[in-house]
């Protein structure tokens, strides 16, 4: 039996996943590409409300929600999962994420594009193609805004 985590559905949350040792594989760009398409092909196979996103060399942030009958748990690993076949890199993954209740999701989003411009990657967020940011990608519009 598999614990269910406290902050798991109805909430938005902001969940991190960074790479096995910090390595920087998502700095090649089909890498990023096939990460930012997996997340796709993780919720059409487990629904969730994605709300904003970045692809960093070295980790991914995600702005999502998850239906009261989701698991954020299944929805991580099967990504992570998914996308370490895709890449065909093992390890991929630290073996855990984390993640927590967003109060202020304007705010968890603009964290997640600034991402990018914080780490010196590109001048503005809408630049940086790995991100929800640039608007090539497409991500749920929040009603409270």
């Amino acid at each position: 039996m598999t614990q269910r985590h406290p902050t798991q559905n109805e909430d938005i949350m902001l969940v991190t996943t960074n790479t096995f040792n910090g390595e920087p594989y998502f700095a090649k760009n089909a890498y990023a590409h096939e990460a930012v398409e997996h997340i796709y092909r993780t919720q059409q196979r487990m629904p969730f409300f994605l709300y904003g996103f970045v692809i960093m060399p070295d980790h991914c942030h995600f702005v999502l929600r998850v239906p009261e009958s989701g698991s954020i748990s299944k929805i991580m690993r099967t990504y992570k999962m998914g996308l370490n076949f895709q890449i065909g890199i093992s390890p991929l993954w630290q073996p855990r994420f984390h993640n927590r209740i967003v109060d202020d999701i304007g705010g968890a989003i603009q964290y997640v594009h600034n991402n990018p411009v914080k780490a010196e990657l590109c001048d503005a967020a809408n630049e940086y193609q790995w991100s929800s940011a640039c608007g090539k990608w497409d991500v749920t519009e929040f009603d409270g805004w």
